[in-house]
């Protein structure tokens, strides 16, 4: 079981904007302390905490090749609207919303870059919705 994931901001104050937009949606919460920003899931079965902070050796934050954090959303209505609010918080589109031919059939995800360049999945496998085989 993952306990937690951490990405690095140079920005946080643009950070919080662009994952506020989205984490208290799916249930997170946030607390804020000198280190950053503190993001607990409402019930722990639902996924890990999410931290996002400064590098702690002082140098800038990068963002990992091939690293990605993916956050389960209910439904595809709910992926793209998240993934609109990201959009207007600061992020930029990495592949928008939507059925990918390499994927399960009821797979619905957009992409995104958080503000530092971290790499974001909002999905929803949710077997009462459409699939792209409808």
């Amino acid at each position: 079981m993952i306990a937690y994931v951490t990405i690095g901001s140079n920005d946080i104050a643009r950070s919080k904007r662009f994952y506020t937009a989205v984490l208290p949606a799916l249930g997170y919460s946030l607390s804020e302390g000198p280190e950053g920003l503190s993001f607990a899931p409402g019930d722990p079965a639902n996924g890990p905490d999410f931290y996002v902070k400064p590098p702690f050796n002082g140098a800038a934050a990068t963002a990992g090749n091939g690293a990605m954090t993916a956050f389960e959303v209910p439904t595809q209505a709910e992926v793209r609207a998240l993934h609109a609010a990201a959009l207007a918080a600061g992020g930029t589109s990495d592949g928008a919303p939507g059925f990918r031919a390499d994927y399960s059939p009821g797979f619905y995800v957009g992409y995104l870059r958080d503000p530092d360049g971290n790499k974001i999945a909002l999905f929803s496998d949710n077997p009462s919705e459409p699939t792209r085989d409808d």
